[in-house]
């Protein structure tokens, strides 16, 4: 089940929302450090963390699921979103260079033929990044963020989708290892959570960040099955059907031999 736009916004609008966003979108540069000369795409909700590509990349777009809805963005400037099925994205194939998937893993009822639609439009060489609840978090766990609903994955049952759709998986992070609390004594103490975390809280953490390459198969020309010369032979004119033991009546063309009856069996 899809989270509502409106309720995505208005997450993302609180002093929680805003101390993931910001750690969440450091784990995201870091995996993607050079998005130059390249075409990104944010799909789900992933508007709150496409800003910092937004003077790097050559094309920065987003893509809204119809059952989330939409919401205008960015919010000065003209609109870079739009409203769509995702398993039907209206752009043409090989057409993108990176894939930002978040709020969107989790929530969709038609996992396989979203991420087949994502490797349509990766050009080759691409990559997605899915950002999804970690299932032995606490954030999963806590209806009170948007990563307690819908699916949560461990690593490995990330790893296996991808793989299952034709992508291999690069390289994995995790983030907001931070309680999911509105104290402002915990908000302020994330960066250090965010610090010893990785080191002695790596399962725990609150969201996964798993990048996939698109598989790209070389096709292997079918070779045909070798075939034997035909030969072909000239039949004279006076050559008559003459027929063989198992063969009454079906015999085989004979040249030089004259006359049309049977043969006869000497002796």
């Amino acid at each position: 089940m899809w989270n509502d736009a409106v309720d995505l916004r208005d997450f993302y609008r609180t002093s929680l929302g805003q101390m993931a966003r910001r750690i969440i979108r450091a784990r995201i540069r870091a995996m993607w450090p050079d998005v130059s000369r390249m075409t990104v795409l944010g799909l789900g909700y992933a508007t709150p963390y496409l800003l910092p590509f937004a003077d790097e990349a050559e094309r920065v777009l987003a893509t809204m699921p119809a059952q989330q809805g939409v919401l205008h963005w960015p919010v000065e400037g003209p609109g870079r979103v739009a409203l769509a099925d995702e398993t039907e994205l209206p752009l043409p194939d090989v057409s993108v260079d990176r894939v930002l998937l978040v709020h969107g893993l989790e929530c969709s009822e038609q996992l396989r033929p979203m991420l087949r639609e994502i490797w349509r439009i990766l050009a080759d060489g691409g990559r997605v990044l899915c950002v999804v609840p970690n299932r032995r978090g606490i954030w999963a766990r806590l209806d009170r963020t948007p990563f307690g609903h819908g699916h949560p994955y461990t690593p490995s049952q990330l790893s296996r989708l991808l793989r299952d759709t034709l992508f291999t998986p690069t390289q994995t992070a995790a983030a907001l290892f931070v309680p999911p609390s509105r104290s402002r004594m915990m908000i302020a103490s994330a960066p250090a959570w965010e610090q010893i975390g990785p080191r002695w809280f790596q399962t725990v953490a609150g969201v996964l960040l798993v990048e996939a390459g698109k598989q790209i198969y070389a096709a292997t020309p079918e070779i045909a099955p070798a075939r034997g010369r035909r030969r072909y032979v000239q039949i004279s004119p006076t050559a008559k059907r003459v027929p063989t033991e198992g063969q009454a009546g079906r015999g085989c063309l004979i040249p030089g031999t004259a006359g049309t009856g049977p043969a006869r069996r000497s002796g």
